[in-house]
């Protein structure tokens, strides 16, 4: 089986560094993973999309993909680029803190998540989309928070190393976010999880 998934974001939030996170933890777990990261014109501001394909065996999905079944958008910009491209019962992890206009998503899942509200809260805003690769993973299950960390603690070269505990600890907080919601009974648009 196979899984497709579009993390969208802009320059500078680190969504191709949460992509790769995903990815290490995935093979980590002993799976497949092809991952595809695009850039806009500029290093910071401009768009930033990956595509991540996981899988339980050898992969037969090209790295560019006309579908995804989740999505974890960190910012509006290329929402109405990626909405037709999202499956019927899709996943949308979305932060709220930053998204501006209307998700408009009825034939899937919206799981709305203040990240970089509550990754500044907590000192580190730098975090934000690793604090919504938590919840992305909680979500879905994809892989394990414990296989989140570690790719996590290996994932940064050595000059940035000072940013994995910041890293960890907002995963944890994203994912614990997510298990918190579930156990409290909170339903999710398009889902009775």
């Amino acid at each position: 089986m196979e899984s497709e998934i579009f993390f969208s974001g802009i320059g500078g939030q680190g969504v191709q560094l949460a992509a790769k996170t995903l990815a290490l933890a995935a093979i980590a777990e002993g799976r497949d993973v092809i991952v595809f990261g695009t850039y806009g014109g500029s290093m910071r501001g401009g768009n930033t999309d990956s595509t991540i394909v996981i899988g339980d065996g050898p992969l037969i999905t090209p790295p560019i993909i006309d579908s995804a079944g989740a999505l974890l958008l960190m910012h509006h910009y290329s929402w109405a680029e990626l909405k037709p491209k999202m499956r019927p019962g899709a996943i949308v992890v979305v932060d709220t803190s930053v998204f501006r206009g209307d998700l408009d998503f009825g034939d899937g899942v919206v799981v709305p998540i203040d990240a970089t509200a509550r990754a500044t809260s907590l000192g580190i805003q730098r975090s934000a989309s690793m604090l919504a690769l938590g919840a992305f993973a909680a979500f879905t299950n994809i892989v394990t928070v414990e296989s989140l960390l570690a790719a996590a603690r290996n994932v940064l070269p050595s000059y940035r190393s000072q940013h994995v505990a910041a890293n960890e600890i907002a995963i944890r907080a994203g994912y614990d976010m997510i298990v918190e919601r579930l156990a409290s009974g909170v339903c999710f648009e398009g889902t009775s999880r």
